[in-house]
């Protein structure tokens, strides 16, 4: 299990390698809101998102002989550029495995990161099964996407840089909506608040209809998703909250908030207007709670986790068209 000294650890190990992201904020956006709202852009982390947080945590937590025989992950494109970078400043290889149908400009960055890419249909092929394969075949070392103890603890250092700059701006009482897919970023988040800053609570934000962290914490017990494709966001589409992270989510995280497809579009072209900051579908949703949602959330400011900014050209403009 993931712990608060595992994040403070994977916090050491990154000093000098990860980028402390900004707070930033926008008058316009809190009038929207009906709150103050803070943006943390993990957007501008080192290969556009959060994820490099956790492949670097899980590689350089590695003992050197592991390290050496070369590391192996599945994403459809932001873990999978994480792992890619993390390990070519390693100085080791690396195995991606991603659905056909990901978005091109990730499937090309992850190769041009010095990555393997293996691309399979997630529709009708286990990534799992793909990648337990391979590695065992190969003797690489799996580094999974969010059900991996090291991971989470890298992602969590996310929170341990909200929970500083949320004191700093004198804001001790507020929800951190936190875009979600299988709860690794939001597992740690609210690890390292639990520590360091109490009065803040993680809540998950995912699409409609792909919302089992959602389902999962308003049940009490793992639910999944009836598809794995189908929806824009496809960075945080998987099938269920991991065995790891959901225990986590489900002590300490408030009710999950979800959005649909063309409120996380307008989040994506109100980023750009007001904070001038480029976000993909899925790293948009936690900002479309905040402005769509206002009445799910109580206080007078909120604290949103941009997770990502990797969209292809023609969604970003697509995303544009709600400016008009």
């Amino acid at each position: 299990m993931s712990t608060l000294e595992m994040i403070e650890a994977a916090a050491l190990r990154l000093q000098g390698h990860v980028r402390e992201t900004p707070i930033l904020t926008s008058p316009f956006l809190d009038e929207i809101a009906g709150r103050r709202v803070l943006v943390k852009p993990e957007c501008l982390q080192h290969t556009g998102s959060f994820k490099f947080r956790g492949a670097w945590s899980a590689i350089s937590g590695l003992s050197e002989a592991d390290r050496k025989k070369g590391v192996i992950a599945y994403s459809s494109g932001n873990h999978a550029q994480g792992v890619a970078y993390a390990a070519a400043q390693h100085g080791i290889s690396a195995v991606i495995i991603m659905p056909s149908d990901a978005p091109k400009l990730k499937i090309d960055n992850t190769r041009a990161l010095g990555a393997e890419v293996v691309l399979y249909d997630r529709s009708n092929e286990s990534r799992e099964e793909i990648g337990e394969a391979v590695a065992a075949k190969r003797g690489l070392t799996l580094i999974r996407p969010y059900d991996e103890p090291l991971v989470i603890a890298g992602q969590g250092t996310t929170g341990l840089e909200i929970a500083r700059q949320a004191a700093a701006l004198g804001v001790e009482q507020a929800d951190v909506l936190v875009c979600c897919g299988g709860g690794g970023l939001t597992s740690g988040i609210a690890l390292a608040l639990e520590g360091h800053a109490p009065g803040l609570r993680a809540r998950p934000c995912e699409p409609e209809g792909f919302d089992d962290v959602k389902r999962s914490l308003a049940l009490g017990r793992i639910q999944n998703n009836a598809a794995t494709s189908g929806n824009i966001c496809d960075a945080i589409l998987t099938p269920q909250p991991g065995d790891i992270t959901f225990p986590i989510l489900q002590r300490l995280c408030g009710p999950g908030l979800s959005v649909t497809e063309e409120e996380a579009m307008r989040a994506m072209a109100l980023a750009f207007l007001r904070l001038k900051i480029v976000l993909e579908p899925g790293g948009a949703v936690s900002l479309a709670a905040a402005l769509f949602r206002r009445s799910e959330i109580q206080g007078d400011a909120v604290i949103i986790v941009a997770s990502g900014g990797n969209a292809d050209p023609d969604v970003f403009a697509k995303a544009m068209e709600f400016l008009t």
